[in-house]
């Protein structure tokens, strides 16, 4: 993982426009503020999908997941208080159309991760991304 400063370096500078315009139009119309916490919407996600998609794909075996029974791996990070998080995984702002795009390709978003291609459809990723972000 690469810290804040300079990693821009290693990344073309049209890509850091490019996600920054994704993310831009990617959060308006997702974002809900209640009590001054900002929430996301995922069009077209249901959170109880994802659920059952988390245990689909075996997720918990790498990662320890509120909510989600035996999910309590330990080689990625945790995902507890997963709404609240800036960034996924150090290297782009976390949003619903960054982080189901993550969930769908990580090695695109980040080559060398060690998050593999699990080959998660949209759809899926979609509710995967619904579940998470109920995760406060």
């Amino acid at each position: 993982m690469r810290g804040c400063s300079g990693w821009t370096e290693s990344v073309p500078r049209w890509r850091v426009v490019v996600m920054v315009a994704v993310a831009a139009v990617g959060v308006a119309g997702c974002r809900e503020a209640v009590g001054g916490e900002v929430r996301y919407a995922v069009p077209g996600g249901d959170a109880d999908r994802g659920k059952a998609a988390i245990a689909m794909y075996g997720c918990g075996s790498c990662h320890t997941i509120p909510g989600i029974r035996a999910a309590n791996g330990t080689v990625g990070p945790p995902l507890m208080m997963w709404s609240r998080r800036t960034y996924i995984a150090g290297e782009v702002p976390n949003t619903p159309d960054f982080l189901i795009r993550w969930i769908e390709m990580p090695q695109a978003i980040e080559p060398g991760t060690a998050m593999p291609n699990l080959g998660v459809t949209e759809g899926k990723a979609r509710d995967i991304a619904a579940y998470l972000y109920t995760i406060r």
